[in-house]
């Protein structure tokens, strides 16, 4: 029997989760735009020339009329848009995830800052007025408050509405954990501008880490330390402990704003964990403090880091006293390195050894909750990285990062075809049928397509809305325009998928182990079980048909198929790129 402290919250095994970026996952209102002044300080810094709200079903790359002389480039032109989406539209669309099946919402930060982004917060114990009813009226109510002193807090429209948001997830069976950015905030950050203005008077001046006061400088500038040199990001200050009082006892203060909000212990009001950004960038000591803090809260809150390294960095932060889970960016680079065949292919011995060493690094309950994604707010859409494998591995994540974005010129924006889709859709199976979490990132269901950062964050397309056809291909400007809109066959896919998930135990919260793996015919299977209960996914990535019988399942039931057959005694036939799923 295993003596292993189980430390991982049960709720979180397995579970599918959903991944939104609030200003562009749905828009509710024209009432909250957000206005030029509200992007002051942010990227790209311009407040000067024209700008509107732009419109949700535009072709991504065509420049509307008021962009058209404002002197950016292409990509700040991106950047500086704003689109409105907004909490009364993921409050509109909870039907639409719990169609699809999700279990959990994992939201990008909602915290007030300028960019689209929201990683360079002003606070973090408000949600930005922009995503709520009443961002005039907010931030007349933030300015009554003193910023450092929790008990002058007020709660704001958005505020309460991202409440509402949480009960109306809860009472769907949906859990919420949020984006915790505590490495670093905004320009617009209070302790920032108090720092800025009364310099070595400031209450707040140990709470960054000031390189230069003004009057050690010729032009009367404060230099604060920064995050990866990014002026709009400066750090919070920290020592061998990590995060320095102050603000440790700021981000405790939230953390329980949002976990408990009416402070009665109602655990059921509140967020149910966090993700944490660039969490290798904070120091150990304040992360077993901060979780020791969240799990005297809710002792099953469930907390995920962002750790993209290799499974050997990353067991330090996954021993119990810091972290449940990472971002699990090394199954991205494998499942991407086996089905899609370009760039030094992954054969089936090869997938087998890097899952095997992703398993083997962490504990068996780490397993069963790590964030199985195949892309997120930091990489290209899937569909995209199959249709330019020729330019990068992504394992090789630095590289990676850059290569896989529109300025890149050798980068094909265009819209993927049916081999791409085939092999996304290969792709989709490995992933919601392997242990672990699955985590969908908005739009991949619908088949969005698109580059690294900002053009993996387009509007979400919607069935119910016309899209314009993208015209404008940066790299391509020879292609047809091509339709752009709702995919109705991949999200059919993901939620008949994600039912079969939900509905045999042994694939959300069973065991795992590989039955097959052929490197001469590119074929690999495995098999989820659970006491009794058994279920073979077995995929053939090569380009030969190839027959088998799996052994134990002559009298199995076919659950899923694609290009694959199942014979009366129980024999498969596998066609190329075919996945078969058995169950007995």
């Amino acid at each position: 029997m295993s003596t292993e402290k189980k430390f991982v919250p049960e709720w979180a095994k397995g579970i599918v989760w959903y991944q939104i970026f609030p200003e562009r996952f749905a828009k509710g209102s024209d009432t909250n735009n957000p206005k030029l002044i509200d992007q002051l300080n942010s990227w790209p810094h311009n407040q000067t020339a024209p700008y509107e709200n732009h419109s949700w079903t535009s072709d991504w790359y065509a420049r509307a009329d008021y962009e058209k002389e404002n002197g950016l480039n292409l990509s700040d032109t991106l950047q500086r848009r704003r689109y409105g989406g907004d909490l009364l539209g993921v409050l509109q669309k909870l039907d639409y995830l719990s169609d699809l099946g999700v279990q959990g919402i994992y939201f990008n930060p909602l915290f007030e800052a300028p960019s689209s982004h929201k990683y360079d917060a002003s606070t973090y114990h408000h949600v930005d007025p922009n995503f709520g009813p009443d961002p005039d009226g907010d931030r007349k109510l933030i300015e009554s408050e003193i910023p450092g002193a929790p008990d002058t807090w007020v709660w704001t429209s958005a505020d309460k509405l991202f409440l509402e948001i949480i009960e109306k997830c809860h009472d769907r069976g949906i859990y919420i954990i949020i984006d915790g950015v505590f490495n670093h905030m905004g320009l617009n950050s209070w302790i920032y501008k108090d720092i800025v203005k009364n310099q070595r008077k400031s209450p707040y001046k140990d709470w960054m880490k000031v390189e230069q006061w003004a009057d050690e400088s010729e032009d009367g500038t404060t230099r604060i330390r920064t995050w990866e040199g990014y002026k709009e990001l400066p750090e919070l200050n920290q020592n061998r402990s990590g995060i320095v009082e102050g603000p440790r006892n700021y981000i405790f203060d939230i953390t329980r704003r949002w976990m408990d909000p009416h402070g009665n212990g109602d655990l059921s009001k509140g967020i149910d964990g966090w993700r944490l950004d660039v969490a290798f960038c904070v120091k150990h000591p304040f992360w077993k403090k901060w979780r020791k803090h969240v799990r005297s809260i809710n002792a099953e809150a469930f907390l995920l880091a962002e750790i993209i390294d290799s499974p050997e960095k990353q067991k330090p932060y996954l021993k119990g006293d810091e972290f449940d889970a990472v971002m699990n960016y090394n199954f991205a680079f494998a499942v991407s390195e086996f089905f899609i065949k370009e760039n030094r292919p992954l054969l089936p011995s090869g997938l087998d050894q890097k899952l095997s060493e992703l398993r083997g690094a962490y504990s068996s309950q780490v397993s069963h909750v790590m964030h199985n994604l195949l892309g997120s707010h930091d990489t290209d859409r899937v569909a995209s990285r199959i249709l330019n494998s020729s330019l990068f591995n992504m394992r090789w994540w630095n590289d990676y990062y850059e290569k896989a974005k529109m300025v890149n010129p050798a980068y094909k924006t265009g819209k993927p075809d049916e081999s791409h889709r085939k092999i996304q859709r290969l792709m989709i199976v490995f992933q919601m049928m392997y242990i672990g979490s699955p985590v969908i990132y908005y739009g991949d269901e619908a088949g969005m397509w698109g580059a690294n950062d900002p053009c993996n964050r387009k509007p979400m397309v919607w069935p119910e809305f016309s899209y314009e056809a993208e015209y404008i291909f940066p790299n391509e400007p020879d292609r047809v325009p091509e339709v752009y809109g709702f995919d109705q066959e991949l999200f059919s896919l993901h939620k008949e998928l994600i039912s079969i998930r939900k509905k045999y135990a042994e694939l959300s919260v069973g065991d795992y182990q590989t039955m097959l793996c052929d490197d001469d015919f590119g074929v690999f299977g495995f098999e989820r079980f659970l006491e009794t209960a058994r279920t073979a996914i077995l995929f053939n990535s090569g380009t030969s048909v190839y027959e088998c019988l799996p052994e134990g399942y002559t009298n199995s039931e076919l659950l899923f198929a694609i290009d694959a057959e199942k014979s009366p005694n129980g024999s498969c036939l596998l066609r190329p790129g075919s996945v078969i799923i058995l169950r007995k």
